[in-house]
């Protein structure tokens, strides 16, 4: 599954942001999001488990309880993603800053 496949539910960013604050039990993501989403424990769980697959969650156990946290890995893979964006769109940015300069210089010039 893609980065942004997976960014792309709302339930799942929501949980990645709930992981961001801090480790969370799956009690505590699963409370939270049934509380916003009105979803049940299965469907909370499917989504741990799909950001856990994708290298968005790790999980630990502590006894009967499930302890989740961020995985930066997922999170890197989409950093990259849009760093080779944002490199194609600064080149091309500095080089419009440039030609307005040259623009904006030459005017000067045919005024003076």
């Amino acid at each position: 599954m893609h980065a942004f496949d997976i960014l792309g539910d709302p339930v799942r960013r929501r949980i990645l942001e709930l992981l961001a604050q801090g480790e969370r039990t799956s009690g505590d993501v699963v409370t939270a999001i049934h509380k916003e989403f009105g979803i049940s424990q299965p469907a909370v769980s499917q989504h741990l488990r799909v950001l856990r697959e994708n290298g968005f969650a790790t999980v630990e156990a502590a006894g009967t309880r499930r302890i989740y946290s961020l995985d930066l890995s997922g999170v890197d893979a989409v950093d990259r993603w849009v760093a080779g964006l944002r490199a194609f769109w600064d080149r091309r940015l500095d080089a419009l800053g440039t030609e307005i300069a040259r623009g904006t210089r030459a005017r000067r010039a045919g005024k003076t």
